[in-house]
């Protein structure tokens, strides 16, 4: 296997604070969440970007109140030494009421740096 192909990873096999992030995120627990992210770190979802742990707080703050929904993970790969992607099925009361989230992760000193979120 070359080391630029994508690897597949089962959800276990995720980096701790990749799978400490989405395990806070789904119990809507903003402070334990926010401890996975860099300071500076930048997340974009929906179209807006949030730059640095404030506001990223008070992005999950405000879409864990949003919306009621369920979400699975349904796949995990590694594409290289710092990049991630967790493939998550979410369904609930949002616009459309299911959709397939890919949450595409940037690692730095073992931190999140940036999530990008996008169907």
């Amino acid at each position: 296997m070359h080391d630029n192909q994508p690897r597949t990873s089962t959800p276990d096999t995720l980096p701790e604070v990749i799978t400490r992030y989405l395990t806070a995120h789904r119990a809507h627990d903003t402070a334990t969440a926010i401890t996975a992210f860099a300071h500076e770190a930048t997340v974009i979802d929906d179209g807006n970007t949030y730059e640095g742990t404030q506001a990223i707080g008070e992005w999950l703050d405000r879409s864990a109140a949003e919306f009621t929904y369920t979400i699975h993970l349904t796949d995990a790969q590694q594409t290289d030494a710092t990049h991630y992607i967790a493939t998550h099925h979410l369904e609930g009361n949002f616009p459309g009421g299911a959709v397939d989230l890919r949450y595409q992760f940037t690692l730095r000193d073992g931190l999140i740096e940036r999530l990008a979120i996008e169907p």
